[in-house]
């Protein structure tokens, strides 16, 4: 009972505190102007926020629609969102409205996933992730012999290192002395074994399971912030418990409707956006940046956040050569190749999630990190929103958005990659799930990394920013400040805590709390 009135009020603190700062500095923080470069989810929320905060707010997106990579492909009858396809902890949106006196459900719905994912290994294995904990460890015991105490004491831990360490890396910024010095980073320190921070993810994972498929089923999560488990610090299986523990969700509009809602809410709350206008320029001055460039005018603003991949922001809009070589230095994390298929017929063997096993787990990584090359035997992706959202395809069709895992951009041939890698694919479908699909597909979009680095504005088409290839790897991401201007904020993926909606949302909380302690330690 106290464990579940401890988490309710841990869910719920932030929300009322957003509440009274809505009273208390709306009208200290009136007619202070911030601009805000870049429309992805974690420029909105920190628009949405600082707005709440009483600043007067104005947000320049370069595309004509919002979201950053939560963007969508339309091809014909077919829709597929762009990027990000897994939704968790949907409090954190839902926080955004309720910040500003606005019912959630007014603008974005959700529902919870009876199965997050389903797991296809070369001998016929298949594992269902069932949202019910008992469930899913009796499936993962009766098809891999699994002792089920085994599967607990790893849930039990993804969730201690949680309890542990999401208060600082996912809502503080690390990066100050303000932030770290308090009670629950003392805690945190002295439970620093319970972490796992000395351990691979695959050490920890290998070490806590007999079967090998339970082991390449966790390393998975590595890849969810573009990294290598082999080298990715255990400390990260935080991941597997907002998917195991806390669950999975999925918006009754597919994913894109996330970023309509926000911009939807930004329009209520006369939030001035500039779709259709990027920035070219920011002008320094000696301590502050001064003025904000683009195509249409030069503004000036109190302060100014960027949602920009920072490489790119200290290379074309900044132009600071300085900040520009310690911030590319870090090695960056994994891309993506992507093809969107508007496939004939319905396939009930798969759900909303999917994923077929590389045999190779060692050699995709080593190939992606070391050698900059696409596996031949690459783990894939099909995810098929239309399972959820009939909408998203013709009646009788389904929408496959078919992923594997692709370094970063350093000039490869991505028309001989595309084209090998598809054929890789085809074949490993039709190997493991009995599916010719050349004889279904309909119509054909692929994104691969300069694509990537094109649209959503990335690095090298680097998903995640920098890689989290190192122990150290949380400090060393970008602080959602500069030490240099002092009226100079970043939020979004390439920055602390990471990439990600929960971590971009968490950005923006980090960003608009720390903009409002200046302001008053101003006045």
């Amino acid at each position: 009972m106290f464990k579940a009135t401890a988490l309710f009020f841990k869910q719920n603190i932030y929300c009322v505190k957003y509440k009274i700062l809505k009273k208390s500095t709306k009208k200290l923080f009136m007619r202070k102007k911030v601009g805000v470069i870049g429309a992805g989810i974690g420029g909105m929320a920190t628009a949405v926020l600082l707005k709440q905060q009483g600043f007067d707010v104005t947000v320049f997106e370069k595309n004509e629609y919002p979201g950053g990579k939560i963007g969508q492909v339309i091809d014909g009858k077919y829709r597929f969102d762009l990027g990000p396809s897994v939704f968790t902890m949907p409090e954190l949106v839902d926080e955004l409205y309720q910040a500003v006196g606005e019912t959630p459900e007014d603008y974005f719905q959700y529902d919870s996933l009876d199965q997050s994912c389903r797991y296809f290994y070369e001998d016929g294995t298949v594992l269902t992730a069932y949202r019910q904990t008992e469930d899913f460890i009796k499936e993962l015991t009766r098809k891999t012999g699994e002792p089920e105490n085994h599967i607990r004491a790893y849930l039990d831990k993804s969730r201690t290192i949680y309890d542990l360490t999401a208060d600082i890396f996912m809502f503080r910024s690390i990066h100050s002395a303000s932030d770290l010095l308090n009670r629950q980073t003392l805690w945190s320190l002295m439970n620093s074994r319970k972490i796992d921070a000395f351990h691979t993810m695959h050490q920890s994972n290998e070490k806590q399971f007999e079967s090998e498929k339970l082991v390449q089923l966790f390393d998975r999560y590595a890849t969810y912030n573009g990294s290598d488990p082999y080298r990715t610090p255990a400390t990260f299986n935080i991941i597997s418990h907002l998917e195991h523990n806390k669950g999975v969700y999925y918006p009754v509009r597919g994913i894109y409707s996330i970023a309509e809602g926000l911009l939807k809410l930004m329009k209520t709350l006369s939030i001035d956006v500039h779709l259709n206008e990027g920035v070219n320029e920011i002008v320094p001055g000696r301590k502050r940046v001064e003025r904000l460039i683009t195509d249409s005018g030069e503004y000036t603003f109190d302060y100014m956040v960027s949602n920009m991949d920072v490489n790119l922001f200290y290379s074309q809009v900044l132009k600071d050569e300085a900040m520009l070589k310690k911030v590319i230095k870090p090695e960056k994390s994994s891309s993506a190749l992507i093809f969107y298929w508007g496939v004939r017929g319905r396939f009930p063997e798969l759900g909303l999630h999917n994923i077929l096993f590389s045999q190779d787990y060692p050699g995709e990584f080593k190939h992606l990190f070391d050698h900059k090359k696409l596996h031949s035997d690459p783990t894939v992706y099909i995810y098929i929103s239309s399972k959820v959202v009939p909408e998203d395809a013709p009646r009788g069709c389904e929408n496959w958005y078919v992923m594997v895992n692709a370094p970063e951009d350093t000039g490869q041939d991505w028309t001989v990659l595309r084209s090998q890698v598809r054929e890789h694919i085809l074949a490993k479908i039709h190997r493991m799930l009995g599916i010719d699909l050349r004889d279904y597909i309909e119509t054909e979009q692929v994104m691969d990394p300069p694509a990537i680095g094109r649209y959503t504005s990335s690095y090298h088409g680097s998903l995640y920013g920098n890689s989290s290839n190192s122990r150290f790897a949380a400090f060393n991401r970008h602080p959602n400040f500069s030490r240099k201007y002092r009226n100079l904020y970043f939020t979004g993926g390439s920055v602390h805590p990471g990439g990600g909606i929960p971590l971009s949302l968490a950005s923006a909380r980090i960003v608009s709390d720390k903009i409002r302690r200046h302001e008053q330690r101003q006045r």
